[in-house]
């Protein structure tokens, strides 16, 4: 079934003066107003749209981009403030509403916050709320798996770390001691399950699968070979040390230099590690 506020791709039905008629199947027919059609577009074509209500609430189609759709959080700017609410870009000509009773708290113009964009039950239009608590249920049943990549969006610190929203639907938590690189709030990143704990809480981590692990290599390899092959440190080399140098944990780097010791990319020494020259 199509809904409001999601992206699908939709056949073109009848074309006019003021643009294109799609088939939106249970919604019946939607326009895509001219503006918004390619310039080669023809009746039988099909074209990925997405669908929400213009200023008058009427349902309309656009092939603009939203950075978010119904359903997702996402980190917003505020660009305007009304009688109504605030008024957030999320990449459409249309300003998204975060109505006075959605705000955690007041929203200034010019700066981003951290919302949940969904469509009210009252008159089914498309809005946003500060208030992220209340749509992420800690008790909902999920499957995922230690080593899982995930995408992660980093909501706030505490004292133990991070809180991040999980594939848009858990709350994790990113240990501040585990943590090698910069976070901000708001900040889309990806990650790791690191561990489920028995009340189903979810540990999360910034390393972990092979693709950290090719890139951890990576790094490991660039910084030899812009620094004549050689750095001052090694597998009994203070964690802070390598935090700086490289961005990662000690075990995060001594599984990478490890890895590469036995491919004989590289040598392990008293005092640091070295590029095997070819």
């Amino acid at each position: 079934m199509i809904k409001i506020g999601r992206t699908y791709e939709l056949d073109v039905v009848k074309a006019v003066d003021f643009g294109f008629y799609l088939d939106a199947e249970n919604l019946g027919e939607v326009l895509l107003p001219a503006k918004y059609a390619p310039s080669d577009l023809a009746e039988g074509d099909y074209l990925n749209v997405f669908l929400y209500l213009d200023s008058e609430d009427r349902l309309v189609a656009t092939t603009q981009t939203p950075k978010a759709r119904v359903g997702e959080f996402a980190y917003l700017e505020v660009v305007d403030n009304t009688s109504v609410g605030a008024f957030l870009n999320w990449g459409l000509d249309k300003d998204l509403l975060v109505p006075f009773s959605e705000q955690h708290k007041p929203l200034e113009v010019g700066k981003s916050y951290l919302v949940y964009i969904y469509i009210t039950d009252t008159d089914g239009r498309i809005v946003a709320s500060s208030k992220i608590d209340k749509f992420i249920d800690e008790e909902a049943p999920h499957d995922f798996k230690p080593q899982q990549q995930v995408d992660l969006i980093i909501a706030n610190s505490t004292d133990l770390g991070y809180k991040a929203i999980v594939n848009q639907s858990h709350w994790g938590v990113l240990y501040k001691n585990e943590v090698h690189q910069r976070l901000s709030f708001g900040q889309s990143i990806k990650g790791f399950i690191k561990h489920i704990r028995p009340d189903g809480k979810i540990d999360l981590s910034l390393e972990g699968g092979q693709v950290t692990r090719d890139k951890n290599a990576t790094l490991i390899l660039d910084h030899l070979k812009n620094n004549n092959g050689f750095a001052a440190v090694h597998d009994k080399s203070d964690p802070k040390l390598i935090a700086d140098m490289f961005g990662m944990s000690k075990g995060a780097f001594k599984k990478t230099i490890g890895g590469l010791y036995k491919q004989r990319v590289i040598s392990i020494e008293k005092d640091g590690i070295r590029l095997v020259e070819k």
